[in-house]
């Protein structure tokens, strides 16, 4: 999805783009309240539309078909800009974009989805290879060396298959960086809540893993 697509969604019906000047040269210290509409648009532009692909990748993950991803990635912007005049610069904007993501899949996505079309392609093998990675604080075993064999479409689908409240802690943690609090804050539970989550999350994602792996073969039924 391109920037340029979902600025058209989003601005469609909020702005009358006629009323937008030139400029984008923004002030460094903002007086949100003094801000025009034109000056708001272009720092939105510049900052937020910056995270397109990253809340399409974190999208698909959570609703696991590309249809429905882009609609929840356009419901995000279009939240976000309406909202944006609170947004407070200098603070997380990542952040705060996925928590509108997050928030705006538990209540309006995950009730009537679409059938699930997996899609292994938009995430990157290293960020996949990176969530596999934390299934185990444990030194390497014989069972982790063949796990780091398991091909990248086996580790994606694993992760596609856990509970949805798992498979979001893992991918935010895991994938995008987030440490528990901000996890905490996207998903709107405390943090205790979120590393129980992310434990058990990783915990079912090696178990996936293992019986993958003792599919193909690269470990022994018993191990």
């Amino acid at each position: 999805m391109s920037a340029t697509g979902v600025l058209d969604v989003v601005f469609d019906s909020e702005i009358d783009l006629s009323l937008m000047s030139g400029s984008d040269n923004l002030p460094v210290v903002i007086d949100r309240e003094k801000e025009t509409i034109a000056a708001r648009t272009a720092r939105f532009e510049k900052d937020a539309l910056a995270f397109t692909d990253q809340l399409y990748n974190a999208a698909l993950r959570y609703t696991k078909n590309s249809h429905d991803a882009q609609d929840l990635v356009q419901d995000t912007y279009a939240k976000a800009f309406v909202s944006f005049h609170q947004f407070e610069p200098g603070t997380n904007l990542k952040a705060w974009l996925y928590r509108i993501l997050t928030t705006t899949f538990i209540n309006n996505y995950r009730k009537d989805q679409r059938r699930p079309q997996l899609s292994t392609g938009e995430v990157e093998d290293w960020q996949i290879a990176k969530a596999a990675s934390h299934t185990s604080n444990e030194g390497k075993s014989a069972e982790d060396v063949a796990l780091e064999n398991l091909p990248d479409s086996d580790i994606k689908r694993a992760l596609l298959e856990i509970p949805e409240e798992f498979r979001i802690a893992v991918y935010l943690a895991d994938v995008e960086g987030f440490s528990y609090k901000e996890i905490a804050e996207i998903v709107g539970v405390p943090t205790g809540t979120i590393m129980s989550r992310l434990h058990r999350g990783r915990k079912q994602l090696r178990e996936k893993l293992t019986e993958y792996a003792r599919e193909l073969g690269y470990v022994k039924g018993g191990s």
